[in-house]
C-alpha cells in the first residue's frame, strides 16, 4: 500500500490532516512547542481570545473524575491587544491553519473581535465559542438558544470573510437545533462538542469542589455522547463537522470520523501527554494502510447502521 492521503477541508480551511488541538487545551501552541512538532498537527485552535484580559475564576478551578476532569477555568486569556501583538508572531510563523476561539460577554463582543481579527496576518478562521458553561454572561447562555444563535452568527458574518465555525455547547436542548441555525445564518463549519455541566463535592468538607461550584466535564467519559451528538449533526446540515470530547486515541478519532466527523479536535488528552494529537495522526494513518483505504475522505460518515442480512 502506498501514501494515504490524509488531508481534509474544513470550512475553506485546508489541514494535511484531519486533526486538530481543542481549544483551551493547548494554550496559545508557544507553550508545547518544545515538546511537540506543531507542523505536523491538521490545525492549532488557541486559547478562547476575549476583548480584554480575564484573570479567568478563583481557584479551585480544575478536579479530577473518574474518566475525566471538571474544569472551571473561566476563559483566562491574554486579551485581544496581547495575542496580536505578543502571540501571533510566533504564530504566523507555523505551516498550518491557526484558528483563533473568540469570546465574549455579549454579542458586540464577538462582533467587535472577528472585525478585528480580520485584518491581522496569519489567521486561518475563526471559532464562535457559543459554549462555554463557566462564565457567567455569553458563551453558553448564547448557545443553547438557537434565535440568539443565529443572530450572532448572522452579525459575525456580516462582518468577516474568514472562515466561519460556530463551536456548540452538548447543554442544548436538541443541539440540531443550534447547528441548523448557526449554519443558517452563515456558518462554515461545526464543531461540537464543548463540555458537559457537572458538578462534584467534597463530602467530607460537604463542599462543593470547585469555587463556581458547577464546571465543564471533559475526557473519555463524555466520549460516547459526543460521538451520538456529532452523528445526528453530521446528518443534519450540509457543512463539516469538527468532533471532539474525549478523544485519548486515534480509536477514539475514528468514531467521530466514521459517524460524520471531517475533522477532530484533541483535548484532554494533551494536559495528560501533549505528543497525544500526533500519536492520534500516526494511528489513523495506519488504520487507513490497514484497511487499504487511500484516504482519509472515505472513511469520513462510513458507518454502516443497516443489519447485516443472514445466511
Amino acid at each position: 500500500m502506498g501514501e494515504v492521503d490524509l488531508s481534509v477541508e474544513v470550512a475553506r480551511i485546508r489541514m494535511k490532516n484531519p486533526v486538530m488541538v481543542a481549544s483551551g487545551t493547548f494554550g496559545y501552541g508557544e507553550e508545547l512547542a518544545d515538546l511537540v512538532d506543531l507542523n505536523k498537527l491538521g490545525a492549532i485552535v488557541v486559547k478562547t481570545i476575549t476583548l480584554r484580559p480575564r484573570l479567568g475564576n478563583p481557584p479551585p478551578r480544575i478536579v479530577e473524575t473518574p474518566s475525566g476532569m471538571l474544569n472551571s477555568i473561566g476563559l483566562q486569556n491574554v486579551g485581544l491587544e496581547e495575542f496580536v501583538s505578543r502571540k501571533m508572531p510566533f504564530l504566523r510563523k507555523l505551516e498550518i491553519p491557526v484558528i483563533v476561539s473568540i469570546g465574549g460577554e455579549r454579542p458586540d463582543d464577538y462582533v467587535q473581535l472577528a472585525q478585528e481579527l480580520s485584518g491581522v496576518e496569519g489567521v486561518s478562521g475563526l471559532e464562535l465559542n457559543i459554549s462555554c458553561p463557566n462564565v457567567k454572561r455569553g458563551g453558553m447562555a448564547i448557545g443553547v438558544d438557537p434565535e440568539e444563535t443565529y443572530e450572532l452568527v448572522w452579525r459575525v458574518r456580516m462582518v468577516t470573510n474568514l472562515p466561519l465555525i460556530v463551536k456548540l455547547t452538548p447543554n442544548a436542548a436538541d443541539v440540531t437545533e443550534i447547528a441548523r441555525a448557526a449554519v443558517d445564518a452563515g456558518a462554515e463549519a461545526i464543531s461540537l462538542v464543548n463540555t458537559f455541566l457537572a458538578m462534584a463535592v467534597d463530602v467530607e468538607r460537604r463542599r462543593p469542589m470547585l469555587s463556581t461550584i458547577t464546571g465543564g466535564l471533559s475526557g473519555p467519559a463524555i466520549r460516547p455522547i459526543a460521538v451520538r451528538m456529532v452523528w445526528q449533526v453530521a446528518q443534519s446540515v450540509e457543512v463539516p463537522v469538527i468532533g471532539m470530547g474525549g478523544i485519548m486515541s486515534w480509536r477514539d478519532a475514528m468514531e467521530f470520523l466514521i459517524v460524520g466527523a471531517s475533522a477532530v479536535a484533541v483535548g484532554t488528552a494533551n494536559l495528560i501527554d501533549p505528543t497525544a494529537p500526533i500519536k492520534v495522526i500516526e494511528g489513523i494513518e495506519s488504520y487507513l494502510k490497514r484497511h487499504g483505504f487511500s484516504s482519509v475522505r472515505e472513511v469520513i460518515g462510513s458507518l454502516e447502521t443497516t443489519p447485516k442480512k443472514r445466511r
